[in-house]
């Protein structure tokens, strides 16, 4: 296993961040080596101006994922365009639990065509999915073209359980990676999502985490 701090995407993503609490995550990614830091997406511009090096991780679609396709892949091609290198969108979960897998499938590849060869991960929000919609969403998640498939927003009702990424996990073997993300407060919650088969975890108390 690699260092901890190179799973991390170091996260803010709450209503009230404000341009300092940004530039404390960067400088706090750059100090503590994490992968990179995960943001909405107005503030990738910000970041790239005020640093050039970190890797930017915006959300497309968050934190419902029930906007147009059209609006996620304008806002995901925005957000490469402003310097993020990854992009994580919410699937559209209604239409997934109403079985209308042509849209997810549709959803998910317009924005993939929008970013081209940048990652993309898709945030499927394990909580109001049973065990059989996980496995579906990330089907179409793989047939689409993304990446990753990652566990949660952390706005919802729940968020990462290492059953859930071990289900993702032995549905997309090592064709895609999986993000566990949501709720993971201490360095053996993520060890635990690391040893059900996540490649990433998504955090706030990154920090702590990886100084416990």
């Amino acid at each position: 296993m690699r260092k901890l701090n190179s799973y991390i995407d170091h996260t803010i993503l709450k209503a009230d961040a404000q341009i300092g609490d940004i530039k404390k995550l960067v400088d706090e990614a750059i100090a503590h080596d994490f992968y990179s830091v995960c943001v909405n997406s107005s503030f990738v511009k910000d970041i790239r101006s005020y640093n050039k090096d970190v890797r930017i991780t915006s959300v497309v679609g968050f934190p419902l994922g029930a906007m147009s396709s059209a609006a996620k892949a304008y806002e995901a091609k925005c957000a490469v365009g402003d310097g993020a290198s990854e992009i994580d969108m919410v699937i559209a979960v209604g239409r997934l639990k109403d079985k209308d897998y042509d849209y997810v499938l549709r959803d998910i590849k317009a924005v993939k065509d929008a970013i081209g060869e940048k990652i993309l991960k898709v945030i499927i929000e394990t909580c109001l999915l049973t065990d059989d919609e996980i496995v579906k969403a990330c089907e179409l998640s793989e047939k689409a073209g993304a990446d990753f498939v990652k566990t949660s927003t952390g706005f919802s009702t729940g968020g990462a359980k290492a059953c859930h990424v071990r289900l993702m996990k032995k549905t997309v073997g090592d064709r895609l990676r999986v993000k566990a993300s949501g709720g993971i407060h201490n360095k053996k919650e993520a060890l635990e999502m690391i040893e059900a088969g996540a490649d990433r975890i998504g955090a706030s108390k990154s920090i702590e985490i990886c100084e416990q």
